[in-house]
């Protein structure tokens, strides 16, 4: 049974944080904070910090946090309302229950896996049996796909009807929109979800059958090529894995697993005897997906366009790899050629492009240098150099960016000494003005911002907008907890993944912030950011508006601003973002 909602809010409010864990950790007050050895994991050194006002732990060793419910979860390996309850005896507080409550969600979610299953099976016999069939089972024979492959991966078809799937399931109404199978239309009517597509099964790691992705056929009206459930109490797509419930295996004795791009990707792979492939369910890559791969394996290979995917995401790729412990590697394919095509074409190939798959890192590189093959001039040898020097400069690892100066070297011609330099300091005008990542020039700003936020909203809410973070993680971030009003909890309910971890850190960072300095920082990196993006402007007005900003901005580096000077700037960035929308 479920716990009533406020005798839970008369638990957390009833006790200390700090005298919950410290039968656990001996802490010591540090600051604001209390602080000590992380009872999760081996440490020497104490990286396990408590704040008390808030109610929140973090460790920034191992990366656990929560508040006192999830603290008791972790430490004595029990659910939430036992660990409600244990606290409450603690408090001496008398619970209230919900009428069977927790039974009640296992009932519906095992309602929403069955109804699923249903329709999986029911949209498979399709696929084999009617004559409406078959312009789909011709594209899957020239895909390479065979009657074996089709019913291993359970693939199905759905008729180019309204609602023939509502009609001919034994499923009630309600279900079918809440698994995402059917939706009410503008006449008030169940229509199926999934009309005229190859349909892909999509299961759990155990195998239950959670969700569907459907394809369209070649000459298909439907400008939507791949269409996918819609989230639902049993399907997360930014957790999700198409193909892991068959991978797991192969993956765990390969200590290896090949992440795709599609579908038919996944099954190309398994086709050529690669059984460790999983795809991402229309979706990037996020750390709840590494996560969930490093229960299985330590080495991850990516099999699609990874340099554009790593653009905005380089960084994160260095710190998932540092935080987990996982290898991110690349593969490269023939150029035009993609798994499903070399399944069938040239399995060898596949094969080799997962054993010669390149890190993460060396991949970008060598995209970069490959793309400037030839005679090239000395101003180009430059500026190929300062651009390889870039990415290299993203990696955390001193080492790694100091052999990765070598690669450089060698395939430019410039000294070795210099490009190591320019990679750990900057060597030359044009590197040390080309704009860094957001995170690495930006970080202490943003996140002292976003501490700030969350442990004294009064001190700095009113100066803070969207624009001034150029992080997308810190964007998300700033988003919950303006949407939230402040307020922890909302705002670790709305945000994503990534963005929960973040806020985690930063309620118990104890920084000793200025308020002021980190707006006035924060606005003057936004602008600059803004103006560098501005530089072919030709409109008379906003050229003028521009070197105001600029007079402006000159103003802000000084020692005593004027509070016009910062509403100034803020309007300014205002204006530039109404354009760019």
């Amino acid at each position: 049974m479920a716990i009533v909602e406020e005798d839970i809010e008369r638990v957390r409010s009833g006790l200390s944080i700090v005298d919950v864990i410290t039968p656990h950790v001996a802490l010591k007050r540090v600051g604001r904070n209390w602080a000590g050895l992380c009872p999760f994991h081996a440490e020497k050194s104490p990286s396990f910090n408590v704040r008390e006002e808030m109610g929140r732990f973090h460790c920034f060793g191992c990366q656990k946090s929560g508040d006192m419910f999830t603290f008791v979860q972790e430490i004595d390996h029990v659910d939430f309302v036992t660990a409600v309850e244990r606290l409450a005896a603690k408090a001496g507080i008398e619970l209230h229950y919900t009428s069977g409550g927790e039974n009640q969600d296992r009932q519906r979610r095992r309602k929403l896996v069955d109804a699923m299953g249903t329709a999986v099976e029911w949209y498979h016999q399709n696929l084999l049996n009617s004559a409406e069939a078959g312009a789909a089972r011709k594209y899957l024979r020239s895909r390479g796909f065979d009657g074996d492959t089709v019913r291993r991966f359970r693939l199905g078809w759905a008729p180019d009807d309204w609602d023939q799937l509502a009609r001919s399931v034994k499923v009630p109404s309600e279900v079918l929109r809440d698994t995402g199978l059917a939706f009410m239309n503008k006449r008030n009517k169940l229509q199926d979800a999934f009309r005229g597509r190859v349909l892909f099964p999509i299961f759990s790691p155990e195998g239950d059958p959670i969700a569907l992705g459907g394809r369209i056929l070649p000459g298909s009206s439907d400008p939507a090529k791949y269409k996918n459930s819609p989230e639902t109490a049993i399907y997360a797509k930014s957790r999700t894995f198409y193909g892991l419930n068959w991978a797991k295996g192969d993956i765990v004795a390969a200590n290896q697993v090949i992440v795709c791009e599609g579908y038919t990707d996944v099954i190309g792979f398994h086709r050529a005897g690669l059984g460790r492939a999983v795809a991402t369910c229309g979706t990037a890559l996020t750390e709840d997906h590494v996560r969930t791969l490093k229960r299985y394996a330590s080495r991850v290979v990516l099999a699609f366009d990874a340099d554009a995917a790593g653009q905005g995401a380089a960084e994160r790729f260095y710190e998932w790899e540092q935080k987990y412990q996982v290898e991110v590697y690349v593969a490269r394919f023939p150029a035009g050629k993609d798994p499903a095509d070399l399944a069938s074409s040239d399995p060898g190939a596949l094969s080799a492009a997962i054993d010669q798959a390149l890190p993460f890192l060396g991949f970008r590189l060598e995209r970069l240098l490959d793309s400037r093959r030839g005679v090239l001039t000395p101003e180009q040898r430059s500026r190929m150099a300062n651009d390889a020097v870039q990415i290299v400069r993203e990696h955390p690892d001193r080492n790694v960016r100091t052999l990765y100066a070598g690669q450089i070297a060698t395939r430019t011609g410039l000294p070795m000494a210099d490009l190591v330099n320019m990679v750990e300091r900057g060597g030359g005008r044009e590197v040390v003005f080309a704009a860094p990542t957001p995170r690495r020039m930006n970080e202490g700003a943003e996140f002292g911002a976003l501490a700030l936020l969350l442990q004294d909203w009064e001190s700095i809410a009113e100066w803070l907008t969207e624009d001034l973070f150029a992080d997308e993680v810190h964007v998300r971030a700033f988003r919950a907890v303006a949407e939230s009003g402040g307020d922890l909890e909302t705002a670790l309910d709305v945000a994503d993944p990534e963005a929960r971890a973040l806020l985690e850190r930063a309620v118990v960072a104890d920084l000793g912030l200025d308020p002021e300095v980190e707006v006035k920082s924060l606005i003057a990196a936004a602008v600059r950011r803004t103006l560098a993006r501005r530089v072919r402007v030709t409109d008379p007005d906003e050229m003028l508006e521009d070197r105001e900003a600029r007079i402006l901005l000159e103003q802000l580096d000084g020692s005593s601003v004027e509070k016009s000077v910062m509403d100034g700037l803020l309007q300014w960035l205002d204006r530039r973002s109404e354009e760019r929308d």
